[in-house]
């Protein structure tokens, strides 16, 4: 089996560090998206040969576009896209400044449209790819993410939406929902939230970030040809809207 060329957007720190080093150890070619060049170029340096930084703002089409031009020129394909960059801006909706909507609308939700825009283009034409983003759980509904469930609602969507159009040229295109992950966003929180929010899962516990590359590194697996269009959770059962 040829190694697979992935590119992965928000790669350098948390989820998109541990997608980045599941897929990589499963012999993926990954192309590391990420702002913040220190952090991409040490995970570069720590992965070896098969990985490569690439400083990219998904928000800007422009770039978005020399960022796929350049991974065609240097590999001749890309297999796979994962779409993982987002940030969170919490707030309740009559404090929340309009600008904090539109950053996060425009990163998570538009970034991740240009990112499937300019891989559609390169899948069609190579009549095969896979395409999978990071939605979240906060999709069904989180008082004080007004703009963030929004924005992974509209990941779903466009999910759906996009593996309708790519079926027929073999391209299968599904979004992973992340419930409550230990990462460094929930590292800031206190004690006594993280305990709250814990009670609140089936499991009791919170995730890691590999649970989720785990799920991704499945979608991305080429041996999984018959799924496409879906959302799969991984948020310890909190989807099912158990509060226990």
């Amino acid at each position: 089996m040829r190694e697979q060329v992935t590119i992965i957007t928000g790669a350098a720190k948390g989820i998109g560090a541990a997608i980045a080093t599941r897929l990589v150890a499963e012999g993926h070619v990954a192309v590391l998206l990420d702002v913040d060049d220190k952090a991409g170029n040490a995970l570069a340096a720590q992965l070896g040969r098969q990985a490569h930084f690439l400083h990219a703002d998904i928000t800007d089409e422009r770039r978005v576009g020399e960022t796929f031009g350049t991974v065609m020129d240097r590999f001749g394909r890309v297999d796979t896209l994962v779409n993982n960059a987002g940030i969170a801006k919490d707030n309740v909706i009559w404090k929340m400044p309009t600008e904090d909507f539109d950053s996060v609308v425009d990163i998570n939700l538009k970034g991740t449209w240009l990112m499937c825009k300019h891989a559609a283009i390169v899948m069609r034409q190579q009549q095969h790819g896979r395409i999978v983003n990071l939605a979240s759980r906060a999709w069904l509904g989180n008082p004080g993410q007004t703009n963030y469930s929004a924005s992974k609602a509209g990941v779903i969507g466009l999910t759906r939406a996009l593996a309708l159009e790519l079926g027929k040229h073999g391209v299968m295109v599904n979004a992973v929902a992340p419930g409550l992950i230990d990462t460094p966003l929930t590292q800031a929180l206190t004690a006594e939230v993280k305990q709250r929010l814990i009670a609140t899962q089936p499991l009791r516990t919170m995730g890691r970030p590999e649970d989720i590359a785990q799920v991704v590194a499945f979608l991305c697996d080429e041996r999984t040809k018959y799924i496409t269009g879906q959302t799969l959770y991984v948020d310890g059962g909190k989807s099912i809207g158990a509060g226990l």
